[in-house]
């Protein structure tokens, strides 16, 4: 079992404070098996079995704990006099008013509370409002390629090749049979489609929405407007408006399926109020839908790039200097790093088409050209690394 140890180490640090750590993230990224990661280290630091309280909100054995008292009552009775209980509450949002009893909870001194979620929702509203400050979300993404290959082994080239045709979701990774682990996203997509944006939002027009979601699987890394989207469905038959569009893709997010890059004025310092770009959770997911039907190259390793940039903490942007634009504008703190990602830029006229952009931008933050060559090309300060290497790096 792969260790999720950038997640980890998050929770380990945040152990007995007095803050509710939620873990957030698609379907079947990783949750679950990375509270059974850290029970496991409590009981290392020497916690008792006794002093853990596991729910699983999926498993139908729990169906009783799903009224927000019982659940309150369940835990409360488990607790040890002078002594810290933890609790995790796994996928609590299909428990009603669920808020009530953490909240219940959380003012108890011997209570270290950590949730999970695959929806948003988990964090609006009523939670917000009830634990303001009182909560720290740590976002959950399938596997880097760092711990994809820690897991198949082998090769890395022949590794990369299997993570950028299938993507990172970490039990589709054991699956060697190309038919059975089709099977098994599109388990996760029907899942997220129907549980968490379907039945959730009221939608009713199901073939609309797939039609919204495969042009925008179709479009990662292009730059998109709900306007543009919703005059292609139209012209091909597909009738809808703006608003709609937009009401698909904010339920896509709150399914933390799609993931929005906004754009950001350097020169101006400021972010833009339209045209972002929109990116996936995994790429696997664009290939079950879509084949390799238009297959950007260039486009799969920015979405690759952009998910490692998240996973590291940054805050990430595309940029805009002048009327040139710059892949990604990666902030943490006051620092901020620069990226271009290409296939390739061994061709003259490529190798200026992505330099160019950097060149322009007269701050002195590190600037890198992520490709696939082996070959190291830059100038001016500005570095070209090979993909593989930078995901592979420790970070």
């Amino acid at each position: 079992m792969v260790q999720r140890k950038r997640y980890l180490e998050k929770l380990k640090k945040l152990k007995d404070k007095q803050i509710i750590k939620v873990v957030t993230g698609v379907r079947r990224c990783g949750k679950s098996t990375l509270l059974k990661q850290f029970q496991e280290y409590l009981k290392s630091c020497g916690v008792e079995e006794r002093q853990i309280i596991s729910i699983n909100f999926e498993d139908v054995s729990n169906e009783p704990l799903m009224d927000y008292k019982a659940l309150h009552d369940f835990v409360v009775k488990q607790l040890i006099p002078g002594k810290m209980t933890y609790v995790f509450l796994d996928e609590v949002q299909a428990v009603p008013q669920y808020q009530k009893a953490v909240d219940s909870l959380f003012i108890r001194d011997n209570v270290d509370l950590y949730i999970t979620g695959s929806n948003a929702y988990l964090l609006s509203g009523e939670l917000a409002t009830l634990l303001s400050g009182r909560f720290i979300e740590i976002q959950m993404l399938p596997f880097s390629f760092a711990e994809y290959y820690e897991f198949v082994g082998g090769d890395k080239r022949d590794a990369w090749q299997a993570y950028f045709k299938n993507g990172g979701f970490p039990f589709a990774a054991r699956l060697d049979d190309d038919e059975i682990r089709k099977d098994y996203l599109m388990g996760i997509y029907s899942t997220v489609l129907l549980k968490d944006i379907v039945a959730r939002k009221g939608i009713s027009n199901v073939p609309l929405l797939e039609s919204v979601i495969k042009y925008l699987f179709d479009n990662i890394g292009s730059i998109v407007s709900s306007k543009k989207i919703a005059d292609s469905l139209t012209s091909f038959g597909r009738r809808t408006s703006p608003i709609t569009v937009e009401n698909y893709i904010k339920a896509l997010q709150e399914s933390f399926v799609l993931y929005k890059a906004s754009r950001y004025d350097i020169r101006g310092k400021q972010h833009l109020k339209s045209l972002e770009k929109y990116y996936l959770v995994d790429v696997g997911l664009r290939r079950l839908l879509l084949g390799n039907k238009n297959a950007d190259i260039g486009h799969l390793l920015e979405n690759i790039v952009y998910l490692e940039l998240i996973r590291r903490g940054f805050s990430v942007d595309i940029g805009k200097v002048g009327d040139l634009g710059i892949d990604f504008v990666a902030h943490s703190g006051g620092d901020r790093v620069y990226y271009q990602v290409a296939a390739s830029i061994l061709d003259p006229s490529a190798y200026q088409r992505e330099i160019r952009p950097l060149k322009k931008i007269a701050d002195h933050y590190p600037k890198y050209i992520l490709t696939m060559d082996e070959i190291s090309m830059g100038e001016d300060g500005i570095k070209q690394r090979n993909i593989l290497d930078f995901l592979l790096e420790q970070s």
